[in-house]
């Protein structure tokens, strides 16, 4: 990994540790207050909604006032907000902490533009695989312990998420520094300037590293991306992965509470579901750690991505045919495959098709494009499990992934190369 990535690895990892904690605990959490399977899910499409209006305006203000302010600012919302909801007695105080977190909700996007800023564009899909590494490690150890923890009180893991979120802004304040312009104008200098030419600045627009960015509601300044027919395209794939994967993580524990049992009998609680995931995270470790690397290189990112679609669509139809360990066992595995060869890579070439000043609108629009499916989904998942139609979700996760695979036919050889003329 590349020094100046160190920290915002370890920012990013304490972050998705604290989300982690929270994902596998949230449903059965609410259901403590007695919301219905309908109501889970709006309560995730809560968390997204204010996530879509936020996410932009962190980002403008992340250009204007740097990484590591917004970041801190992001990261005490989630610590207030894990705060509010280890507290809440009753059902809308749970609403009303996720609204917090979801309002403050900017630091995967400002964390993208942070490596944006320091890597050269032929490095990016392993740069970006650092989301996907803190992501499996997240994964791996933040619901084994959320499981264990809930065994004894279902609050702790809400206050050890608050910990960790509390560690994450120490971490920010005291090991992230802000990326200079020598270091920003050094990572996105043509291939072919002559040694030094990155870092001179007389000739090189300076700062504003990925450039500006764009509300929620810019609908015109957006319209011009998605009237160039590769970046269209490539925004489209990354919309079926964010919802596919949404309906996926929103549905699963209340899925697996209806459908699955210990070997005394029990439904799986917090704690299977936690290991579950954990057992993900170990792969995407393993799957990121080294192997999307090698494989970009030898092959590029869009054969990558075209496996990753079809182990998602099998995936999701293997769940819904679970009813034991072994065959979900078999799902997660190609579910964590489907993830680690689709974020990543499709982020990559997603950037390598604008330009520099453009790369900010770019990166939040892939944001906002993922709020969209995490209000979506989790309001799909909700409806379809709430009457008990336990197939009909797992089918309805896949499906996303199948409409891909036209998409992804038209996507050209050359899309990992440099950006498309406007």
């Amino acid at each position: 990994m590349p020094s100046a990535l160190v920290p915002i690895f370890l920012v990013i990892l304490v972050d998705v540790l604290g989300l982690t904690l929270i994902l596998p605990l949230l449903p059965f959490y609410a259901e403590r207050f007695g919301a219905s399977p309908m109501v889970v899910g709006l309560l995730g499409a809560t968390y997204a909604f204010c996530q879509l209006l936020s996410g932009p305006v962190l980002g403008q203000l992340s250009d204007r006032y740097g990484r590591r302010p917004l970041l801190l600012v992001s990261q005490v919302g989630t610590f207030l907000g894990f705060l509010l909801l280890a507290r809440a007695e009753v059902l809308w105080v749970v609403f009303l902490s996720r609204i917090i977190d979801g309002a403050t909700a900017g630091n995967l996007t400002i964390a993208q533009a942070y490596i944006t800023d320091v890597t050269p564009p032929a490095q990016r899909a392993r740069a970006f695989a650092v989301i996907g590494i803190s992501f499996g490690v997240g994964f791996l150890i933040g619901p084994a312990i959320s499981g264990w923890l809930a065994h004894y009180d279902p609050r702790w893991p809400v206050y050890a998420a608050a910990g960790l979120s509390a560690t994450s802004v120490t971490a920010t304040a005291l090991l992230l520094r802000e990326p200079t312009a020598a270091q920003v104008d050094a990572a996105n200098a043509p291939a072919h300037a002559p040694a030094g030419a990155g870092a001179v600045t007389a000739t090189v627009e300076p700062a504003a590293p990925a450039g500006r960015r764009l509300t929620v509601f810019s609908w015109a300044g957006y319209a011009d991306y998605f009237r160039r027919p590769v970046l269209a395209t490539l925004l489209a794939l990354f919309f079926c992965f964010a919802l596919s994967f949404s309906l996926f993580t929103s549905g699963f524990a209340l899925f697996a509470e209806r459908r699955l049992h210990t070997a005394s009998g029990a439904p799986w609680g917090v704690r299977e579901v936690g290991y579950v995931f954990a057992y993900s995270g170990l792969l995407g470790i393993f799957l990121q750690g080294g192997l999307v690397g090698r494989v970009v290189r030898r092959f590029g990112e869009r054969p990558l991505v075209g496996f990753g679609f079809a182990c998602a669509g099998v995936a999701y139809v293997v769940l819904g045919q679970s009813y034991a360990l072994p065959l979900l066992l078999v799902s997660a595995t190609l579910s964590a495959l489907s993830s680690s060869f689709l974020r990543a890579p499709l982020t990559a070439m997603i950037t390598q098709q604008c330009r520099r000043d453009e790369q900010g609108v770019v990166l939040g629009l892939t944001q906002s494009i993922t709020s969209v499916a995490q209000i979506v989904g989790p309001l799909i998942a909700g409806t379809l499990i709430g009457r008990g139609w336990l197939q009909g979700w797992s089918l309805a996760a896949a499906l996303p992934a199948l409409v891909a695979f036209p998409l992804w036919a038209r996507v050209p050889r050359s899309a990992s190369g440099g950006a498309e003329p406007r």
